[in-house]
């Protein structure tokens, strides 16, 4: 696969400019850059979403007009978006036929399907099954399905953007060992990262975009990370959290025997005690759906729950009789929700109006007792997106026009410069650059400096071991463990978040 010259604008910005690259077949070609460099936009034209405004494509060394998805798919191309396009009510099976039914009658393609499933899971360690409904699944079987629905097409190139960005590491190391196998088949993948050690791990080439245009394509086995931070972003990239000890103070939230139990009767928190203290980061690992959310939620007053909690040393209220959420903002608390799109943001809203969201009735905002002065939050939020380095710099888009670690430095932007006392935070970093997330764990520790308290959930290891002062570990609900993450390791971790115990595996992870 070749580009050559391409280049695409949307009004004033230039997304692509005329963009170079040549993909090798049969390899894994990693394509970096920070957010808003044009990686995807440069996907997306592959794809058939978008329509350059010049330059060519070549698939085989033949000139090939992607004008639409359906022109990609009959060239050989699939593309697994960062977030998935499935119909979370249709089972994996009417997931992979949708739009290739092949016919008016369902049953006989069905059948086709059920069969050629079977075997693409075979040969490629995508295991799933046919009938199971899309919504039951998690993120990672979600994203076979994602694969499968290339593969049934009989893609030979296969584009994933941002494929690990709601992955545990477990789950990341499977999909790999899929890409290799993948590869190994005489596939092409193009890989689309943040994260260095993905591009060092599985990569054979990587291309790095800056500011829309192409900087260099080298071989992995010639670089290292350092090297690529660099040139993704300009200049030197710290890739290790700088920080003093901690040095706690009161406790500032603490909670004892709190149980939540879902909607569907499910008990997603099993009695836990936990108190987190100024001027420290507390970390929780453990895999995605074992009571994290759950617990950032009912501490940032989004869902029911019972026990104690205490702010400050005054009791809250865990029983959502009330607007919760508004009175823990007047309380001091700051929640960065792990999934921006469903609760960070309002994506048809201009970056400015997002930056108020939740804060929108204080006073600084307010022109009177009726009307909201707009002219002071559009103000405000010029000052926090040249802060957080928010790009492109204009406040007047929505929400769904940045990229994913611009609209995730919107959400931290208004959280955290409310100087809040305790700020939950559920993956900061998740889609998010490298020199962004730089950035995004400077503030952290900034915050922590100034003696606030802060509850970190991420799934990623690293950046729990790099950012807590100290880490616990949740498995179905409950907490495994706590360690200090200068005499831990991610094994440990690993095996606490497994349900591992010692020498021992707890009844239920058995």
């Amino acid at each position: 696969m070749e580009l050559r010259g391409i280049s695409k604008a949307f009004g004033p910005v230039q997304a692509n400019k005329d963009i170079n690259i040549r993909v090798r077949k049969g390899t894994i070609h990693g394509i970096i850059g920070e957010n808003g460099a044009g990686k995807s936009t440069l996907m997306s034209i592959l794809y058939g979403f978008y329509r350059s405004d010049s330059g060519e494509v070549l698939i085989d060394g033949k000139p090939t007009q992607i004008t639409d998805s359906l022109a990609a798919i009959r060239a050989g191309i699939g593309m697994v978006f960062q977030h998935f396009k499935l119909v979370e009510n249709f089972t994996v099976l009417e997931n992979v036929i949708l739009g290739a039914e092949g016919g008016a009658l369902l049953q006989p393609s069905k059948a086709r399907a059920r069969k050629l499933l079977t075997q693409l899971a075979d040969d490629y360690e995508l295991s799933v099954d046919p009938d199971a409904v899309v919504e039951d699944l998690n993120v990672g079987h979600q994203q076979r399905v994602e694969i499968l629905k290339a593969l049934y097409r009989q893609a030979n190139i296969l584009i994933l953007d941002e494929p690990t960005g709601v992955l545990t590491p477990a789950e990341a190391d499977h999909l790999f060992r899929i890409l290799r196998g993948l590869k190994e088949q005489g596939k092409t993948i193009i890989l689309i990262t943040h994260k260095l050690r993905e591009i060092m791990e599985v990569t054979d080439e990587v291309s790095v975009m800056r500011r829309g245009e192409m900087v260099a394509t080298v071989n992995t086995a010639d670089t290292n990370p350092s090297e690529l931070a660099e040139l993704m972003v300009g200049r030197k990239v710290l890739l290790d959290v700088q920080k003093t000890p901690a040095q706690p103070g009161e406790v500032v939230v603490s909670v004892r025997n709190l149980q939540v139990i879902d909607r569907h009767g499910v008990e997603r928190l099993r009695g836990i005690d936990l108190d987190v203290r100024a001027g420290e980061i507390l970390g929780i690992a453990g895999v995605a759906g074992n009571g994290q959310s759950q617990l950032l939620e009912v501490l940032a007053g989004m869902m029911p729950g019972t026990g104690t909690m205490t702010m400050n040393g005054a009791d809250m209220d865990l029983s959502l009789r009330r607007d919760n959420a508004r009175t823990r903002r007047e309380d001091s608390i700051a929640h960065v929700h792990e999934d921006r799109h469903r609760c960070g943001l309002i994506l048809d809203f201009m970056a400015w109006e997002n930056v108020a969201f939740g804060y929108h009735d204080r006073p600084e905002y307010q022109k009177n007792a009726l009307l909201m002065d707009n002219a002071a939050i559009l103000e405000d939020a010029k000052g926090k997106i040249e802060r957080f380095d928010v790009r492109p710099p204009n406040p007047m888009l929505t929400a769904e026009s940045f990229s994913g670690g611009n609209q995730q430095k919107i959400v931290l932007a208004r959280e955290i410069e409310r100087n809040p006392d305790l700020l939950l935070v559920g993956q900061p970093t998740r889609g998010v650059d490298i020199g962004a997330i730089e950035f995004i764990h400077k503030r952290l520790i900034e915050l922590r400096d100034q003696g606030k308290a802060i509850l970190l959930v991420s799934v990623e290891l690293d950046e729990i071991l790099s950012l807590s002062d100290r880490i616990i570990v949740m498995f179905d609900g409950k907490i495994m463990g706590e360690r200090d993450p200068e005499q831990t390791n991610a094994q440990e971790l690993g095996l606490l978040m497994a349900g591992v115990v010692g020498d021992s595996v707890t009844g239920d992870a058995a």
